[in-house]
């Protein structure tokens, strides 16, 4: 038997094989494939020498529909030779623009993802994001392109925790790269924002907390954007989330420099990916980091945190009161209402620092004081109470102990 005839009975039994596998196991619970364009696995060429794909595309959601090898790659799927299944528009192994082009096929059509409720302008996107000017701009393979981010066909919805992109695998997706030292070196970009990250608030809320409104890269950078926010930028973007944060910012004495640009808003006090609170009693120290010692501002910020730290201390006193009266058998119930509404009152106390309103401040600061002094006045009453009834007590417990001792002592003149 001649060569070629060896080769062609080999990849008939390989398709046969490939027909003959039963759909079971794994497979059973994988899509199949839809659509008009659908074939048989033992009459689809690509899948004989391509069988180690055929797993991953049809767990993903090109698979389920309807979309094939050849949608993507062209050639013949009648094919079972390489020169047959390879011929007309073939495209291997694509560029990574070639990639971007032919994700775009789809992706940047509003008619094709009108059904599926997505949004058309990633390609937009990324033509303006950094990673699209290196790749589109300047041809620096460096950058990413769609499938080191999405899988080339294993393609899975956001919302499915083995996809690249979902929130707990964003920060490793984007790390992927940003963690390279040697690469990022070239671009003079820092590799410790994951860490930082992973230990700011936003991290413990995703990771820990298993919050995935928190944050992660793309909810400050944007997804196929991917842009640092700028100067002027930063307050709204973090007042996405934090809502009342920046509507105090803007009304306070920092809202015009942060608008302008001479004033980095929320970074101002907090880092960017690290996203560390202020501590209470480092609000007037924060304040240094721009005004000199003694200028106004720096006593002003001395002045707010005095008041919080005031209100805090009125919040502990408090707490300790009813732990008291609760080991003493007092119900609490109305006491722990009370803390409730003072503790609402001094988480307001945060949110107005922002604008450096002092009066605001002193509004709220008398919330919390006029509940918690409530509670300590009930909690002192409480006490009294009960050194009340130590002392109604005393006399009782005396008499008792003297009518015990008398009885022992006649017990013992009748001989007992």
């Amino acid at each position: 038997m001649s060569t070629a005839l060896r080769r062609q009975a080999t990849m008939l039994a390989v398709g046969l094989a490939l027909a003959a596998i039963p759909r079971s196991g794994v497979h059973a619970a994988l899509p199949a494939l839809q659509g008009p364009q659908a074939v048989s696995d033992s009459a689809y060429g690509c899948l004989i020498c391509h069988a180690d794909k055929r797993r991953a595309f049809r767990m993903g959601v090109h698979s389920e529909r309807g979309i094939r090898c050849h949608d993507c790659h062209g050639g013949d799927p009648r094919g079972f030779e390489t020169a047959t299944a390879h011929r007309g528009r073939f495209v291997g192994t694509p560029t990574k623009r070639g990639t971007v082009t032919m994700c775009s096929t789809c992706h940047a059509d509003p008619n094709q993802m009108r059904q599926y409720g997505l949004a058309a302008d990633q390609l937009a996107e990324f033509r303006t994001s950094r990673h699209g000017e290196l790749l589109l701009g300047r041809g620096n393979d460096d950058a990413p392109t769609c499938t080191d981010c999405h899988d080339a066909h294993l393609i899975l919805p956001p919302e499915d925790a083995r996809s690249n992109v979902h929130p707990t695998n964003i920060p490793a997706t984007c790390g992927a790269c940003h963690q390279a030292a040697e690469l990022m070196a070239e671009y003079d970009l820092p590799t410790d924002q994951l860490r930082r990250y992973r230990a700011g608030a936003h991290g413990i809320a995703v990771f820990e907390e298993q919050n995935y409104a928190a944050p992660t890269c793309i909810g400050c950078h944007g997804s196929h954007a991917a842009l640092p926010p700028q100067v002027t930028e930063i307050a709204h973007v973090c007042g996405d989330c934090h809502v009342l944060l920046a509507r105090s910012l803007y009304e306070g004495a920092h809202g015009p420099p942060a608008l302008s640009g001479a004033f980095p808003g929320c970074l101002g006090c907090h880092s960017n990916h690290g996203t560390e609170r202020v501590r209470d009693e480092n609000v007037a120290e924060s304040c240094l980091a721009c005004h000199e010692a003694g200028s106004q501002m720096a006593t002003l910020g001395q002045e707010l945190e005095d008041r919080i730290l005031h209100a805090r201390s009125e919040l502990d006193a408090a707490a300790v009161a009813i732990n008291e009266m609760v080991g003493s058998g007092r119900d609490v119930a109305d006491e722990r209402f009370r803390l409730r509404a003072a503790r609402s009152a001094f988480r307001q106390i945060a949110h107005v620092q922002h604008s450096l309103a002092v009066g605001e401040l002193d509004d709220l600061g008398r919330q919390v004081r006029t509940e918690t002094e409530r509670i300590r006045a009930t909690a002192e009453q409480w006490a009294e109470h009960r050194w009340e009834r130590k002392l109604w007590l005393a006399p009782i417990w005396f008499l008792t102990l003297a009518g015990v001792a008398l009885a022992w002592f006649k017990w013992r003149e009748l001989g007992g």
